[in-house]
């Protein structure tokens, strides 16, 4: 699916990190087809998704922008998380899978944003200056953030019903020209998000 977004590639992003970004789509479907109350999957595209094959989950992950969410989009909640006076919250209990692939999205959080160009703003919805507070925190740090922030996991656009539905739908077809225009329309939300 790489050619129908031709932007990837004029803006000189690795193709590496949006395979990465791939991967960590796929991961993540494949936690919330197990945990998708959790991460606030919107019940009708949870049971979609639970029907899916590995493949169909495969093409749906096939997207230019996470599916995923830790409240990139937050400046405020990163602020304190990332700032001077940052303490490791308490423990909420979290299974050992979501936490574990919390702490994958945090390390490409990480390095996404210490790249100079936009990718965590458009690839992850991450606000600039959380990028830029990402920018400021050693790689050190990020192992006990994803520990209280594994909470904070969620589908990207959960309110979305429309999306998520769509998104299952087409991939369960195995319709590439109609979970490319559902994987677009992903691309106007996440722009939507950036507007002032």
């Amino acid at each position: 699916m790489q050619d129908a977004f031709p932007w990837a590639h004029q803006a000189s992003f690795s193709i590496q990190m949006l395979a990465s970004l791939r991967e960590l789509n796929h991961r993540f479907l494949d936690l919330a087809a197990v945990h998708n109350e959790q991460l606030k999957l919107p019940p009708e595209a949870a049971a979609y998704l639970a029907r899916l094959s590995a493949p169909e989950r495969s093409a749906a992950a096939d997207c230019p922008y996470a599916l995923f969410d830790l409240r990139f989009h937050d400046d405020a909640h990163w602020r304190v998380r990332l700032g001077e006076s940052w303490h490791v919250a308490d423990e909420v209990p979290v299974a050992d899978d979501v936490t574990a692939f919390t702490r994958l999205a945090l390390f490409y959080a990480w390095h996404l944003a210490a790249t100079p160009k936009q990718g965590a703003q458009l690839w992850l919805g991450m606000a600039e200056s959380t990028a830029a507070a990402f920018r400021g925190v050693s790689l050190d740090r990020v192992p006990a953030l994803a520990v209280s922030e594994a909470v904070n996991l969620s589908a990207r656009w959960s309110t979305s019903t429309f999306y998520w539905r769509a998104l299952t739908a087409a991939a369960a077809r195995g319709d590439p020209r109609r979970l490319r225009r559902v994987q677009l329309f992903g691309l106007q939300l996440g722009a939507a998000r950036l507007l002032p």
